[in-house]
């Protein structure tokens, strides 16, 4: 079987990069070795926003009195949230499918790994193995929960993400080594549910790659929930032959160490890319620290080979790979892509409340030079918000001063992550601090507070 392209992996970068190539009259194929649409769809991105959907239900009948509605004996069976994010994850891979069929893509199922002469070997879930030739070959394999030494995922007492999301039953007591989007996730779901949470991070913030200010918001909100968050400590061993865990944790401050106990041990400290038995060395396919070297548009040294997505450098997330999937196969198409503007990739977490930024950190506009006008506009000054009973969180925006420029937003609080993309459109159009100001936004809404931050940053706020 000859192809113009294969596509190894089906995942948000893998079938959108197929997609594509098939609407640009590519003849395409896409290799899968479990489930189409890749973690994203089933492990990811889609089934976690189904859980934390459940948890925030739960939680507007929990607080329905505050509305003026009264309920009582709700509870919560963890069995049928898990199902529901199961089946919501299910219907989305057969959307996938769909869309297959839709663009005439083949899709070979296995594991896939490139062999020379521009071939993929695949081999099926029998052993079976059968070669397929592309004068294209596209990787996008993906990343997996990364596994430290001293954290060996066991799958029942230490787990990783796919595990926290599928669980037999509910444990009472977790705790959860890592503070980066996937921990605080599934921090505030299991605290919602009603499982007894404590969050440990090595850095001395948790979401330490935001904003410092987006941080410190997000720990006085988990204070007041219950979560116990523990900073600046790292855990050293757990041990698991007892019913519970016992993990021993030590202060990077202090030196201190204490011992925790809990049923359940999530590791959330990252991702691990998926380069692994693909045939890259074969090749002589070049790398560095686990990542595939690509040019800026998605091009290895090794001619009609690439790679996208969490393999290659830049941010692990859906949109970025999806992004760079259609940059790829356009340049191969022979159109004229712009390269991936890696500065002005939203991101996006989706704890309660929701956290989206883009752009710069006031620390890192500091760090580059730039002269700042800052302003921030908090919801609890938001007539939306405030309707909605949920006032907690902010917008805060950094322009330069010199020029107007948009530098950065970061917002925290509810439905934070469907307005973020206003600033990403601004930013990608050059937009100014003062054209912001002067762009009517529609009241009462949420995005209003995007103005008023402007606003803020240059003197004329009216709501504060």
């Amino acid at each position: 079987m000859s192809y113009d392209v294969i596509v190894v992996g089906s995942g948000p970068g893998g079938y959108v990069a197929a997609i594509r190539a098939s609407q640009l009259g590519l003849k395409t194929a896409v290799v899968e070795k479990e489930s189409l649409g890749g973690i994203c769809l089933n492990w990811g991105c889609i089934p976690t926003k189904a859980l934390l959907k459940s948890a925030q239900v739960f939680e507007y009948i929990k607080h329905a009195d505050q509305y003026g509605i009264s309920v009582s004996d709700a509870s919560a069976d963890f069995s049928k949230v898990v199902k529901r994010s199961r089946d919501v994850a299910g219907g989305m891979s057969k959307g996938v499918k769909f869309l297959m069929g839709k663009n005439k893509i083949d899709v070979i199922m296995g594991f896939g790994k490139l062999i020379a002469g521009k071939q993929v070997e695949v081999t099926d879930d029998k052993g079976h193995k059968k070669n397929y030739q592309a004068k294209h070959i596209i990787l996008a394999t993906g990343g997996r929960a990364r596994q430290l030494p001293n954290l060996p995922i066991d799958g029942k007492k230490i787990i990783g993400y796919r595990e926290a999301m599928s669980l037999p039953t509910q444990p009472k007591s977790m705790v959860i080594v890592g503070a980066g989007a996937i921990g605080v996730e599934f921090a505030y779901f299991y605290n919602a549910m009603g499982t007894e949470v404590t969050v440990v991070e090595y850095m001395d913030r948790i979401v330490p790659n935001e904003d410092a200010d987006v941080s410190k918001e997000l720990m006085k909100n988990f204070k007041k929930s219950g979560i116990k968050v523990k900073t600046s400590t790292s855990v050293e061993n757990v041990d698991t032959k007892g019913q519970n865990c016992l993990i021993k944790a030590q202060s990077r401050k202090s030196g201190k160490t204490e011992i925790m106990k809990a049923d359940v041990v999530l590791s959330a400290v990252g991702v691990s890319t998926n380069i692994e038995n693909i045939g890259l060395e074969g090749l002589g396919i070049k790398t560095d620290r686990g990542q595939v070297l690509v040019d800026e548009y998605y091009r290895t040294n090794v001619d009609g080979v690439y790679a996208i997505g969490d393999i290659v450098h830049g941010p692990a997330l859906a949109h970025v790979a999806s992004a760079e999937g259609i940059i790829c196969v356009e340049k191969i198409a022979n159109h004229h892509p712009e390269p991936l503007d890696y500065n002005n990739i939203p991101g996006c977490t989706y704890c309660s409340p929701e956290i989206a930024s883009v752009g710069y950190t006031e620390a890192q506009a500091k760090e580059a030079g730039y002269d700042l006008k800052i302003g921030k506009f908090p919801f609890s000054a938001s007539g939306k918000a405030s309707a909605a009973g949920s006032k907690q969180g902010f917008v805060k925006v950094i322009f330069d001063a010199k020029y107007g420029e948009f530098l950065g937003a970061h917002m925290i609080g509810a439905n934070v992550t469907e307005m973020i993309a206003e600033v990403v459109a601004a930013r990608k159009l050059e937009t100014t601090g003062m054209e912001i100001i002067k762009t009517v936004h529609p009241h009462p809404t949420m995005s209003e507070a995007v103005m008023e931050a402007a606003a803020a940053a240059y003197g004329e706020v009216i709501h504060l």
